[in-house]
């Protein structure tokens, strides 16, 4: 199984795989997204330390389950022959309606056929009112490639 665009990435590829992501984890389908990594793929997320697509899958199902109309913006940092820096902010809320804005970099690697063999993510929380919400769903794509503000 080939997951394009493959390594060694150019910066196009590069872009064309973060949006690939963001749109990808925007459905909150565990089962479609765990099919972009390895069947050995190592993570790192917070403080959770996971191996294969099973207990990807069963960790992004908790996810999604947890933090409720989760929508996510990807942005390239930085890219090299197989490996992509993404800075991201997602915003969801939890089953009290309290309302979140999770702020995060991921490091990821890619095998020969352009699956996902390590992702590394470091993620922060900033307690949002709904007000303050700027993330209302997937990304349109006439957004598609437009930076992100930080804050």
């Amino acid at each position: 199984m080939t997951r394009p665009p493959l390594p060694p990435f150019t910066e196009a590829d590069a872009r064309t795989k973060v949006q690939a992501a963001e749109d990808a984890w925007n459905t909150r389908d565990a089962h479609t997204v765990s099919l972009a990594y390895t069947p050995d793929s190592v993570w790192r997320n917070r403080d959770r330390f996971l191996t294969g697509r099973d207990q990807i899958q069963a960790f992004l199902t908790d996810k999604w389950r947890r933090e409720l109309d989760y929508a996510l913006r990807k942005e390239l940092w930085a890219f090299g022959e197989d490996r992509i820096a993404v800075r991201f902010q997602y915003e969801w809320h939890d089953d009290q309606g309290r309302w979140w804005r999770s702020y995060g970099n991921e490091l990821w690697e890619f095998d020969a056929q352009g699956l996902m063999r390590r992702r590394e993510a470091s993620i922060n929380d900033v307690s949002i009112t709904a007000q303050e919400r700027r993330i209302h769903g997937p990304r349109p794509q006439e957004e598609h490639g437009v930076p992100f503000p930080l804050a």
